[in-house]
C-alpha cells in the first residue's frame, strides 16, 4: 500500500506503536491515517482488516472512519479502537501529498525514524507483557519489536509465549515474525509446522508458501522447496525475495 502510494507520487509513513494521542494528532494536522486493526465479523473468525480514520469526537469518544466493511462514517469508540488495533501492535499509515512531507514529520516527531520508532514500539510491549503478563498480544508484539531491533533470541522467546497463551488462527497469515525469527534461530522444523498450518486453512497464502520453502531448503529438501517458491510466485509474481530464493535452488 505505501508503496504504491509512493510509486504514484506520494509520501507515506508506515509506523508501528503508535497510541491514540498520536491518531488524534495527526487527524487534527489533517492527515487520515489508516489502521491496521482485527475486526470480529463473527465469533472465532477474526481477520486482519483496514479502517480509514477520518475525523473523532471527544466528546463522544470516538473516532470517525471509512470502512470497506461497514460503511462510512463508522463511529468507533476510543476503547474498542485501541483493543482491536494492538493486535497488529498498532500498525497506521499515512499518505500525504509531497509538498506536506515536512508537515507530517513534525506531527510523527522522533517517530519518523525507524530506530526510534522501534524502540519505543519495544519500550511499549515491554510495558504491556509487564502490566498483562497472560496477554498473548503484548508477547507477539514484544517478539516482533525485539526482532526488529535485532534480539532474535529474545523474539523467539516471546513468540513461543504468545504460542503458548494462544493466538487467533488467522495471526500468521498477516504477520510473518515468528517466521523470520524462528528461521534465524534455526528452528527451521518450527517454520516447517507454522507454514503447514497456515497452508490447512488456505492455500493462497504466498507468504506461508515462502516461507515453507525456506524451511525445506534449509532442511535439504531442495524439490519441495522449489515447488513452495514457484508456488508463492504464481500467487504474487512480484514476490522479490521468492523469486531470489527460487533462483537460489535452482542454480547447480
Amino acid at each position: 500500500m505505501a508503496a504504491y502510494a509512493e510509486r504514484v507520487g506520494f509520501v507515506a509513513h508506515v509506523g508501528v506503536a503508535g497510541d491514540l494521542p498520536l491518531l488524534k494528532r495527526l487527524l487534527a494536522a489533517q492527515f487520515p491515517v489508516i489502521i491496521e486493526t482485527w475486526f470480529l465479523p463473527e465469533p472465532d473468525d477474526g481477520m486482519g482488516h483496514y479502517r480509514l480514520l477520518i475525523g473523532y469526537d471527544d466528546a463522544e469518544g470516538v473516532f470517525i472512519a471509512n470502512d470497506s466493511y461497514n460503511g462510512p462514517n463508522l463511529r468507533l469508540p476510543y476503547a474498542e479502537t485501541d483493543a482491536l488495533w494492538r493486535v497488529f501492535n498498532r500498525t497506521y499509515v499515512v499518505v500525504a501529498p509531497p509538498e506536506r512531507a515536512d508537515a507530517l514529520r513534525a506531527v510523527l516527531g522522533p517517530l519518523s525514524d525507524s530506530a526510534n520508532m522501534w524502540a519505543h514500539s519495544l519500550a511499549q510491549a515491554e510495558a504491556a507483557v509487564t502490566a498483562a503478563p497472560d496477554d498473548a498480544f503484548a508477547w507477539f508484539n514484544l517478539g516482533t519489536s525485539r526482532l526488529r531491533t535485532g534480539d532474535i533470541a529474545g523474539a523467539v522467546e516471546a513468540y513461543d509465549r504468545a504460542r503458548v497463551l494462544g493466538l487467533p488462527w488467522r495471526m500468521l497469515w498477516y504477520q510473518f515474525g515468528p517466521f523470520e525469527a524462528y528461521y534465524a534461530a534455526g528452528r527451521y522444523e518450527d517454520v516447517l509446522a507454522l507454514a503447514d498450518a497456515n497452508l490447512k486453512t488456505s492455500n493462497d497464502l504466498e507468504e506461508s508458501w515462502y516461507w515453507r520453502g525456506m524451511a525445506r531448503t534449509a532442511l535439504g529438501d531442495i524439490d519441495g522447496a522449489r515447488a513452495d517458491f514457484e508456488r508463492a510466485l504464481r500467487l504474487r509474481p512480484t514476490y522479490h525475495e521468492a523469486e531470489q530464493a527460487l533462483q537460489h535452488v535452482s542454480t547447480p
